[in-house]
């Protein structure tokens, strides 16, 4: 089992982050210096996908010229001597194979996936949200492949969330596997549980790899919560027929699709940046001294 194929959904419209995300699409938001987008994209090429599908919808078509080549503008930076901002644009829109699908219709993460079966075929595949960016230095997308490779079947990966949380996300009940610390046995799952449903405080966030069983599921699924397709209940289906593990992956996890999870992301980043680390520090500093 081998995985070289990723969907990347991005078609929400981004209400959480109105008025910018009117016109800009939210995973085009910058971080630092570089689209959110492209840290996904970098998380799963750097796991060993060689083939994105990204879907869009008709108002994000900046994401397909991003990932595209720019004849013109790389012209002009190399006459001008610029040859490494040159060689970056072009690095980019080689990273991988990129495919563009407009979703017609936004029914929810699981319509999203349904969407990508042509593009995916009869493969095992990735699926890395575009609003997600995690931190680690071996990727979340790299450990779950690593899982579903050994144990031949779709692994999804989680962390433990505060219960008072968890009902912003799913909650799950899974079981041991003999010798094994990170990865579980996953039996259930409950998108955006009440109190009452709660099993456990593991949820599902952001990463996933299928193998494309997941299809048959999806297609005989009726709407879930928000009268959407949900991507949970097709897991939660999976689970009931077929062996998925769950992965308490290892790292860190940045929400760029609300206002303080994209402000963070950017603060945690630009400490980071050669650019722009020191001038940062500082500028806190002082800042600091000014609220005492």
């Amino acid at each position: 089992m081998k995985v070289k194929k990723a969907v990347i959904p991005a078609a929400g419209l981004g209400t959480r982050m109105l008025p910018e995300t009117k016109t800009l699409p939210k995973e085009m938001l910058p971080i630092v210096d570089k689209p959110a987008i492209q840290y996904v994209v970098e998380e799963a090429v750097n796991s060993g996908i060689e083939e994105i599908l990204i879907l869009t919808n008709r108002s994000k078509t900046v994401m397909d010229d991003y990932f595209d080549y720019h004849p013109e503008l790389e012209a002009k930076l190399r006459a001008a001597g610029r040859e490494e901002d040159a060689n970056m644009i072009r690095k980019v829109a080689d990273m991988a194979h990129f495919t563009f699908i407009r979703q017609k219709e936004t029914l929810g993460l699981g319509h999203a996936v349904l969407c990508a079966k042509r593009f995916v075929g009869n493969e095992p595949f990735a699926v890395l949200l575009g609003d997600d960016i995690m931190k680690n230095d071996v990727p979340i997308t790299r450990q779950l492949i690593n899982a579903a490779e050994k144990y031949n079947c779709s692994a999804m990966g989680g962390r433990h969330v505060p219960l008072k949380e968890i009902g912003k996300y799913c909650t799950t009940r899974y079981e041991a596997i003999p010798g094994e610390e990170k990865i579980f046995h996953l039996l259930e799952a409950i998108e955006k549980p009440r109190p009452e449903q709660v099993i456990t405080d593991f949820a599902i966030l952001g990463r996933y790899v299928f193998t494309p069983e997941i299809f048959d599921v999806l297609e005989h699924q009726s709407t879930g919560f928000n009268g959407e397709i949900q991507l949970t209940d097709a897991i939660d289906g999976l689970a009931k027929r077929s062996k998925v593990v769950a992965v308490n992956f290892e790292g860190r996890r940045f929400d760029t699709g609300s206002m303080t999870g994209y402000l963070e992301t950017v603060l945690e980043y630009a400490l980071e940046s050669e650019k722009t680390g020191a001038w940062l520090k500082e500028y806190i500093l002082k800042k600091a001294e000014e609220w005492k």
